[in-house]
Parts: C-alpha cells; sequence; structure tokens
C-alpha cells in the first residue's frame, strides 16, 4: 500500500497499512449476540450510525489504521499529544531520531505570503496574514538561521569529532522536518481529526489532518462519516 498525499512544502502523509473495515466494526459489536455479517447493508450501517451516536466506541477500536507522516517538529509535537495524552487505545509512535540519523536536514520553511500575525483576543493561534513584503523578510531571516544552524551542526561533527546526539542542539528545532509512523485505532484516529480539523487549529496541523482525513475515509467510509462530526 502506498497512498501518499503531499503536505506543506516538504511533508507527506502515506497509508502505509489497513486492518479491518466498516464490516469489522459491525461484526465486533454483533459478537456479542453470537452474529456475523459477510456484506455490509443498511442494517449494517444503521448498527454503525447507532454505536457512533450513542457512543459505543469499543467496535471503532478493532479497526487500524498505520501511516508514515513526515511533518516539521512543531507539527509532530502537537500530533504526540494525542498519544501520551489520549484514553483511546491501539495506539503505537515510532519516529527517526538524529542519535542515530545524519541525513540531510530538511526544514519548513514558511513563503513570503505564509507569514501569519498574532491573534488580537487570544494568546495561542493565528491572526490575519501579513503582507508579502514583510513576510520577506521573515522568510528570508529563517533561511540564514536554518544556514547556520546547519553549518555549526557540520562543523561539529566534521570538525570537532562531536557525537550526532550531541551536534544536533546547532539544528533549528521546531522547524525540522521528522518522519514517523502513527497506528491507531479507527476510534482515535477520529478523535484527532476532530480536534484537528477545526479552523480554530493550527493551520499547519489542519493540512495534515485533511490529508489523514482523505487517506481513510474511502477505508470506512460509513464509520468516519459518523465519527467525525467537523467539518472538512
Amino acid at each position: 500500500m502506498n497512498e501518499k498525499i503531499n503536505v506543506l512544502d516538504n511533508g507527506y502523509v502515506r497509508l502505509t497499512n489497513v486492518m479491518g473495515s466498516d464490516l469489522s466494526v459491525v461484526n465486533s459489536a454483533r459478537v456479542s449476540y453470537d452474529k456475523e455479517s459477510t456484506e455490509l447493508d443498511e442494517k449494517d450501517i444503521r448498527l454503525i450510525k447507532f454505536l457512533a451516536r450513542e457512543g459505543h466506541t469499543s467496535p471503532f477500536r478493532h479497526t487500524t489504521l498505520q501511516f508514515e507522516v513526515y511533518a516539521p517538529l512543531m507539527v509532530a509535537r502537537q500530533h504526540w499529544k494525542y498519544i501520551v495524552g489520549s484514553d483511546h487505545t491501539m495506539d503505537a509512535w515510532n519516529e527517526s531520531s538524529r542519535r542515530y540519523v545524519t541525513e540531510e536536514p530538511t526544514f519548513y520553511i514558511p513563503k513570503e505570503d505564509e507569514w501569519r500575525s498574532a491573534p488580537e483576543n487570544s494568546k495561542q493561534g493565528s491572526g490575519e496574514t501579513l503582507s508579502s513584503a514583510a513576510g520577506f523578510i521573515f522568510t528570508n531571516e529563517l533561511e540564514k538561521y536554518i544556514e547556520r544552524g546547519e553549518e555549526l551542526y557540520n562543523f561539529a561533527m566534521e570538525t570537532g569529532g562531536i557525537c550526532a546526539e550531541q551536534a544536533r542542539l546547532f539544528l533549528p528545532a521546531y522547524g525540522m522536518y521528522v518522519r514517523y509512523y502513527w497506528s491507531a485505532s479507527l476510534q482515535s484516529v477520529a478523535h484527532f481529526l476532530n480536534q484537528r480539523l477545526g479552523r480554530d487549529s493550527q493551520a499547519e496541523i489542519q493540512e495534515y489532518a485533511k490529508a489523514v482525513y482523505a487517506l481513510a475515509k474511502p477505508k470506512f467510509p460509513v464509520s468516519l462519516g459518523e465519527l467525525v462530526k467537523t467539518e472538512v
């Protein structure tokens, strides 16, 4: 399986594996009555709608999706909160580490028309987009900052003989791309989507949530149609 959607400038979400279907949800619920469906029908669809509406969520945890994600660290750490702070089971996360990986680092650099102002009435989130003239200054400064960090990173390892796990301290962290695998139950995926598809979430993670939704929805059209209440 190699279904992939590009995100931001260098990122992507790739669906690498799926276990189960809408029918799996139905049969996980029907086992209570020693029943099994072999093909999804209208009665099964009504059952899925009932389960989602009434909060009977355990059948949605018998299906699993696995994604490979390449995202800036600021996105990955927001995403990580759904692993360590969630009461939804069946989650796993493995991430590349610069203790071992010394490949050329890649950074997320907003284009000149992508910088956002601080909101007027909130301590978090974003306001209006800055002018391209103002954005040009910050894109340029960020590029210079990253370039200097990479120079120091390479100098530490190549000239100073510093180990990779310490040399990485010189790399600007929050914009640096990391690659990770995320495996989660359908319920957990829906929880993430409901939280991060919202227009009040950070714009960058919204784009990743949209990609996750676009890849997952065809695999579980009925279940996600009922579980995800946020407008896409």
